[in-house]
């Protein structure tokens, strides 16, 4: 069967994905299966470097905390901080920080963005919330941080309340972070009379925000502005996700997992509006159709953020997949040869691009079997939503970090 496909396969590199599209899209999505892998993060680095000289691409988002992600942006934008401190404070998720191919991305940017005028730079970007599995930020740097802006800018007689007034209902941050309450309701504080009010508070701080753009951009900056709403984006998306946290109903773990995807969607049309950007996260965040998981023996289903910004964007957004032959290290073996990492992985090429659809169209009724990977860390390809993307770049074999 690997000869009937032989004619989607191209190498890897922005001009072959780019010929997949029917034009430049705003976003590009490039999905990873797994993380924590350098093989797939330096293929990552190559491409968006290809983006950069090819093709005028100028920001690159990753599925991280979008708060501490303003410290990498402060570092390749203008240098501020070290690279040493960057890669410390400015990615969440253990797999990010300690990564050679992320330390490498980083000092390529600020090495490109040196002595070039402020429209030519490079711009990075997380566009996670600052959330985990296991627990949720305290929302006070984003709705201080808001409401700092704010109070520097308009008259005080505007704003619905003050800065000791929010420090009041915020209370200890470990409140809000309480590691139980991912378990247990009871435990989170994201229903309590102080959250109700809080998210008030946020809901009028942001129209505040809006309602004053013209004034705020001429007295800052776009990119000051920019900030700002972040700023507001998270701080009611984080007391959305906190609200949920202590909800009892059976909805509870769908509205979670929703809550943060829809947060990533906010964040991403936002790059987008800048500019064209190449997005990369888990494959599960950024397909178009829907997302699923096991947990606690349920099933949940939710739209991920790829279908909600591919809702917004149309054409302007493209989601090229990649999908993996083995990970010995982690006893992902050589794929059966009846899915479609087998039949890939038939090919010779270490690596290529697969044009998506026409590999859908090529296998015609002859529907390949789901992969199951022994290793709860790899997500394989679903065959049944092969034609869903635009691309699949397929690495035969990914070597421990």
């Amino acid at each position: 069967m690997a000869t009937d496909i032989k004619d989607t396969v191209h190498a890897v590199g922005a001009a072959a994905v780019m010929r997949l599209l029917p034009a430049r899209p705003r976003l590009l999505a490039l999905g990873e299966p797994t993380h924590g892998e350098d093989t797939l993060l330096d293929l990552r680095n190559e491409l968006f470097r290809q983006l950069v000289e090819e093709e005028g691409y100028r920001t690159i988002a990753i599925e991280s905390d979008c708060m501490r992600g303003l410290v990498v942006d402060d570092y390749v934008a203008s240098g501020t901080g070290t690279l040493d401190d960057v890669m410390e404070h400015g990615f969440s998720h253990g797999w990010f920080n300690g990564s050679a191919a992320n330390r490498e991305l980083v000092r390529w940017m600020r090495a490109y963005n040196d002595g070039r005028p402020a429209s030519e730079r490079l711009r990075f970007a997380g566009f996670d919330g600052p959330l985990e599995i296991t627990h949720a930020a305290s929302p006070r740097q984003a709705l201080t941080a808001l409401h700092g802006y704010l109070a520097a800018r308009v008259d005080a007689d505007l704003l619905p309340c003050t800065a000791d007034t929010l420090d009041r209902l915020l209370g200890a941050d470990d409140r809000w972070t309480h590691p139980a309450a991912m378990r247990d309701p009871a435990q989170s504080v994201g229903q309590s009379a102080e959250a109700s009010q809080l998210r008030l508070l946020a809901d009028d701080l942001g129209a505040l925000l809006d309602e004053r753009t013209p004034h705020l951009i001429t007295a800052t900056s776009r990119d000051d502005w920019d900030r700002a709403r972040l700023y507001g984006r998270t701080a009611t998306g984080l007391l959305r996700y906190h609200y949920w946290m202590a909800d009892t109903s059976p909805a509870r773990m769908t509205r979670l997992v929703g809550v943060r995807d829809q947060m990533m969607a906010d964040n991403l049309l936002a790059v987008a509006a800048r500019g064209p950007g190449l997005v990369h996260a888990h494959n599960g965040h950024l397909q178009r159709n829907k997302s699923t998981m096991r947990m606690g023996g349920m099933l949940l289903e939710w739209w991920s953020a790829g279908a909600i910004v591919n809702s917004h964007l149309g054409e302007g957004y493209a989601f090229v997949a990649t999908a993996l032959g083995t990970i010995g290290h982690q006893g992902v073996d050589t794929p059966p040869p009846d899915t479609v990492e087998g039949l890939l992985y038939a090919l010779p090429e270490d690596r290529c691009v697969i044009d998506a659809p026409r590999l859908a169209t090529a296998l015609g009724d002859t529907r390949p079997a789901p992969r199951v990977s022994p290793w709860f860390g790899y997500s394989p390809l679903d065959p049944a939503h092969l034609a869903d993307s635009d691309g699949i770049v397929f690495v035969k074999d990914v070597p421990q970090s």
